[in-house]
């Protein structure tokens, strides 16, 4: 007989000795063989081989590069067995609207060279090329997008920024190419227009980052206006080439330039890419999950956005071969992937295909996904914004959360249940970082007032080579990939199976997440006010309060089904925690004056108001005399204009007044003045977007 101790003993040995399944974590909310089928089938390096055809194409709107790219896209997708797969068409000729986007005519780029042209001999006039200084057909990014065609003998001026007239002090432009630190798009109205210059060189910076302007080799992506009142050209040079030149220029050393672009404009289509898996239940077979990336960019783009697209490509690919082979179940509802132009091809769908916005219940929006150690990128999994509670986002959250752990289990002890690591990949831990709402991508588009369709957002931040020719599919993890395509697999086809019966696991990951929005919550209110600090308070319990309603008009779950949600640890999704919440900091403000105002949104235009290459608001503001509203300039704690001039519109329902949609637009993003939110709402009224 073995006494207490020997038995003890025994069992710590049988405890060593039990194979790692017996503590294993559980995977949430679908069943541990899905989960498992999932992991073992994404291939990040089917993913990475994709990714490299992609990026192959100098993928500008409209263009031969994207269409080639497009139907990339199409052939992998009836390869891997999907339906529906077609490119749809949309006219873009500068003046076709969709929503708010004004439809941008394609550009496209034939050839462009820029030389630097030497004397023959100090005798005679005559020119001779001597230094190539950029070439669209090895470096495409070396010519700014929206450029013209041209062929210009001048010398080259030094304008220093090149945005405000004192650039221009004493400096004849006319006929010459000037050399500016800023966007060429933001330096043409002065010096082409105005001041009557031929073209430009530019050597911008963009998308600041701790490693801005780092690698003096860099050639970053440059654009013009897309509606120019005068057409011209424009190349980007890296910093060191600038400065060389600054260098000569400024010890007054004449240089004299040969530039040839064949380049322009022409009215042609928006390309969209769409694939389905169908869905199979009568009931919810017409409902949609959408996975969303953007297909256009300059080449490389590598992870940005190749690795989006071939990233729900992946996705695509495994589900379909998952269910053909019966290791999972068809979905209920349709699955549907989307590879369109960023932003202005998700509005003009949604606008010109009110079907597709009527039967997509919720997106997953990838967007710079693959970034490896090179790129220096934080992996950001990003909820929706304040004005649409979801919890769609919970759902990501949760299978970010599992990989974030076996992955560092993985990397810790070389061990893990899912370590989901590609063999040509990295064996680092994901590491990914749950965000607030932020602007920049596809995801806008869905989220927005007229659609208020959620979508999970997935993107890298930073990247030290974004929009530059350094962004290449070198470096791209496949892990990386492989990675983003399970937190999209997995939270999609859990949405495309959702029912009733996933009440009890969604509402208690709501729970879970709601914890960690209150810990957030109490490190912003550190940095405010009491009184502001309490409309925080009551922002973030009115918006938890809405979830579990969220899931069941999702689901369509009558109201008796969404009274059995279970409460966890005093943040019960129902009007009761709120009421503790009012009763602890108090009422909301009251309202008076022009915060008693009530707008409502007019059916059109439907969408973001700042879309891509195209400002509404602005536009339609300059078109009435007023000025542009503050708030769209305004800086807060935690955002900047154009987000409070998003939410602010989102926010208008008809029932808030303005002095609410203040409250709520300084909850999510900081203290903002009354009158500006007034100000821009009565903007919005004088355009026609909103009533009163």
């Amino acid at each position: 007989m073995k006494t207490p101790f020997a038995f003890a003993s025994s069992l710590l040995v049988a405890l060593f000795a039990a194979p790692l399944s017996l503590f294993a974590q559980k995977p949430p909310l679908l069943p541990e063989k899905d989960v498992a089928a999932l992991a073992q089938e994404l291939s990040g390096e089917t993913a990475k081989r994709n990714l490299e055809g992609i990026t192959r194409n100098h993928r500008q709107r409209g263009s031969g590069g994207f269409h080639a790219a497009a139907e990339l896209i199409a052939e992998r997708a009836r390869a891997y067995g999907l339906s529906d797969v077609t490119i749809l068409q949309f006219p873009a000729d500068g003046k076709i609207f969709y929503g708010p986007q004004r439809s941008r005519m394609p550009w496209e780029a034939n050839s462009a060279e820029l030389w630097e042209l030497k004397k023959e001999n100090t005798e005679n006039n005559v020119w001779r090329p001597a230094v190539l200084l950029a070439n669209y057909e090895s470096v495409p990014v070396s010519l700014a997008e929206d450029s013209e065609s041209a062929d210009v003998t001048a010398d080259l001026i030094d304008v220093g920024n090149g945005t405000a007239e004192s650039d221009y002090a004493g400096k004849d432009v006319r006929g010459k190419i000037v050399l500016a630190a800023s966007q060429p798009g933001a330096v043409q109205n002065l010096a082409v227009e105005k001041f009557g210059a031929a073209g430009m060189i530019s050597y911008a910076l963009n998308q600041r980052t701790a490693w801005w302007g780092e690698d003096e080799n860099l050639i970053r992506w440059g654009h013009l206006s897309s509606f120019p009142k005068t057409k011209t050209f424009a190349f980007m040079v890296s910093l060191k080439t600038a400065r060389t030149l600054r260098e000569r220029l400024a010890h007054g050393e004449q240089i004299h330039l040969h530039a040839t672009v064949q380049a322009g404009q022409h009215p042609g289509n928006y390309e969209v890419v769409t694939a389905t898996i169908p869905g199979t239940a009568p009931e919810l077979k017409d409902e949609e999950i959408a996975f969303s990336c953007h297909l256009d960019h300059q080449r490389p783009g590598a992870n940005d956005n190749a690795s989006g697209c071939a990233t729900i490509l992946e996705v695509a690919r495994t589900l379909h071969k998952l269910i053909a082979e019966g290791k999972l179940a068809p979905p209920a509802r349709t699955i549907r992937f989307i590879w369109p132009p960023e932003i202005e091809g998700t509005v003009t769908l949604l606008n010109a295909r009110p079907d597709f916005a009527k039967r997509i219940k919720a997106a997953i929006h990838m967007d710079m996904v693959g970034g490896g150690p090179e790129t220096k990128a934080i992996f950001h999994v990003t909820r929706g914004p304040l004005s649409l509670p979801s919890f769609v986002h919970d759902v990501a959250e949760a299978f970010a959360d599992f990989a974030n752990e076996q992955t560092e289990k993985y990397a810790k002890t070389g061990v893990a249940e899912y370590p989901l690591i590609a063999p040509e990949g990295g064996k680092e831990p994901l590491r990914a970082e749950f965000a607030a709402f932020s602007m920049g991508s596809d995801h806008d588009a869905y989220q927005e007032g007229s659609f208020r369709i959620p979508a999970i957002y997935m993107n890298d931040w930073p990247d030290r080579y974004i929009h530059t020719n350094f962004d290449s599919a070198a470096n791209i993890d496949p892990t990386k990939l492989k990675r983003a395509g399970f937190i999209g697999a997995a939270s999609g086809y859990f949405l495309a199976q959702a029912t009733t019966k996933d009440i009890q696991p969604v509402s208690e990951q709501i729970a879970i997440e709601a914890l960690r929005r209150k810990a957030d919550g109490l490190q912003r209110a550190r940095n405010l006010s009491e009184a502001e600090a309490a409309n925080l308070d009551r922002a973030w319990a009115s918006y938890t309060a809405q979830l579990n309603e969220s899931f069941r008009r999702f689901t369509g779950a009558p109201a008796a089904e969404q009274r059995q949600m279970p409460a966890s640890a005093g943040l019960s999704s129902d009007q009761a925690s709120l009421a503790r919440v009012s009763a602890r900091v108090g009422p909301e403000s009251p309202a008076t004056g022009d915060g008693l105002l009530v707008f409502k949104r007019k059916d059109s235009p439907k969408g973001p108001l700042a879309v891509f290459g195209y400002d509404y608001l602005e536009d339609h503001v300059q078109a009435t005399g007023l000025s542009s509203p503050l708030l769209t300039g305004y800086q807060g704690l935690w955002g900047a204009g154009e987000e409070y001039a998003y939410e602010a519109l989102n926010f208008v329902d008809g029932k808030r007044n303005a002095q609410q949609i203040r409250d709520a637009v300084s909850a999510e993003y900081g203290p903002a003045p009354l009158d500006l939110v007034v100000e821009y709402l009565k903007a919005l009224e004088k355009i026609g977007v909103l009533t009163r």
